[in-house]
């Protein structure tokens, strides 16, 4: 490549970032105005975190699906803890779902209803299709069902702490109510109705991240 054939890739690249930056601000400042926040969960946020317990404590992630891993790894982290004699009482996994990882906190209805499976480009690895369903609340597939590992309901009440990002709620729920033509107000209310049990919304997920570190969590990237 000559030096002009740099130039020109580099300039494509920049545009294409700036585009991307572009669109995801307007979206952003777009879903602020038509997706009022969530103040009660945001201030329930830092009371969740007060349930960070133990000596041995770890933050993953999860900026993507990744086909389930970071539910894997919050498994495989109580697992090899207890083998090496750590009760669940002395270990604290926390799990921050965010971007593209954002359906994972959502309940089945909501996943049938807005097309979650397709809009992210999450299989259901038993279907081998779009998902239509949460493959990983309680899964039956896989290395879940080869190697007894469990799913996000199971470690939820063992003490793994789910979080999902606020911010991506609000910023997909109004990408996808403008495609299905529907009030974005009324699809982030939907979407905030359908968080799952046990898991908490957070004013964002990169919030959360460092929430987690400054308890004494130690970081992993769980995203593909």
């Amino acid at each position: 490549m000559d030096n002009s054939d740099f130039i020109s890739s580099r300039r494509q690249f920049v545009g294409t970032l700036t585009a991307g930056a572009a669109t995801m601000l307007t979206a952003m400042a777009s879903s602020a105005i038509a997706a009022p926040a969530n103040p009660a969960a945001e201030a329930d946020a830092e009371e969740w975190l007060k349930k960070i317990k133990g000596k041995h404590r770890i933050i993953y992630d999860a900026p993507e699906p990744h086909d389930g891993f970071p539910v894997i790894w919050s498994w495989v982290y109580y697992k090899t803890n207890n083998d090496t004699g750590s009760p669940d009482n002395d270990l604290t996994a926390m799990v921050v779902l965010r971007h593209n990882a954002i359906p994972l906190a959502l309940e089945d209805r909501l996943w049938e209803k807005y097309k979650l499976g397709e809009a992210f480009k999450i299989t259901d690895p038993v279907a081998n299709s779009p998902a239509v369903r949460n493959p990983y609340w309680i899964p039956d597939h896989g290395p879940f069902k080869m190697f007894g590992v469990e799913g996000m309901k199971r470690l939820s009440e063992r003490g793994v702490m789910f979080c999902v990002c606020e911010m991506a709620l609000s910023v997909y729920s109004l990408g996808i109510a403008q495609k299905m033509k529907l009030d974005p107000a009324e699809v982030m209310k939907d979407w905030v109705a359908g968080v799952l049990p046990g898991i908490q919304i957070v004013p964002s997920g990169v919030w959360a991240v460092g929430r987690a570190q400054e308890n004494g969590c130690a970081y992993c990237y769980a995203g593909g």
